[in-house]
């Protein structure tokens, strides 16, 4: 069976993509550094305060406005990405299916320090674990956040988290975890430093599969006797 010519390769991350993931990162950081700033006039936990070295905003007030402003573009850019990933079928390619087994054995490849590197174009059970829980977070800050800044115009959030404390407290735990993926994917990133290149870049190209095309009928002229 004859086959079609390939199409043009595409980058391993298209410049949509890579537009949408910086400006998450940057949302990302903004919201937790003046995210702490705002915690700390208000504190969940008595012996737990973060330094104005390391918070954005000077006072609660001016941090409050700068959570803000990192918010809205957090919530479009967010939306847009999910858009993006699940109508391109991205999600599904990059991060489906997703195996216990497979995750279990990228760990443990991970404490013996055998984890392999070399191809950047596929996600091993650990990343798409990561990338999925990260999802699930930011779509969950959102929400407590949302439940918190106006408990009564959002009372559908407010009582879904059961009160206002709880919703504090959710929004809390979910800063801590996303933080905690931060440092674990920077750090990932500095390890590798081709998956950062490749986020700047867009990455190798791949060559798509070439479509087989069917074969055209006989002549017939030819068949008949």
């Amino acid at each position: 069976m004859p086959e079609a010519a390939p199409k043009p390769a595409k980058r391993l991350h298209p410049l949509a993509l890579r537009i949408m993931h910086w400006i998450n990162a940057i949302s990302i950081l903004g919201l937790i550094f003046s995210g702490w700033k705002i915690y700390d006039d208000y504190p969940i936990l008595s012996w737990l305060r973060f330094d104005d070295a390391y918070t954005l905003g000077g006072h609660p007030e001016t941090a409050l406005q700068w959570h803000f402003l990192f918010m809205w573009p957090l919530v479009i850019n967010g939306i847009a990405y999910i858009l993006y990933g699940t109508i391109s079928g991205r999600f599904r390619k990059k991060l489906f299916p997703l195996s216990i087994g497979e995750t279990l054995k990228t760990i443990g490849d991970a404490l013996r320090f055998r984890l392999a590197h070399d191809d950047i174009t596929h996600y091993n059970g650990v990343q798409k674990l990561l990338y999925l829980g990260a999802i699930a977070l930011m779509v969950l800050q959102v929400l407590t956040g949302l439940a918190i800044w106006k408990p009564v115009q959002f009372s559908e959030f407010a009582s879904l988290f059961g009160s206002f404390q709880t919703a504090r407290i959710l929004h809390f735990t979910g800063m801590a975890l996303l933080c905690g993926f931060v440092v674990v994917h920077v750090a990932l990133a500095l390890l590798v430093p081709k998956t950062l290149v490749a986020m700047l870049t867009g990455g190798p190209r791949l060559q798509p599969a070439p479509v087989p095309v069917p074969a055209a009928a006989p002549d017939a002229s030819m068949t008949s006797n």
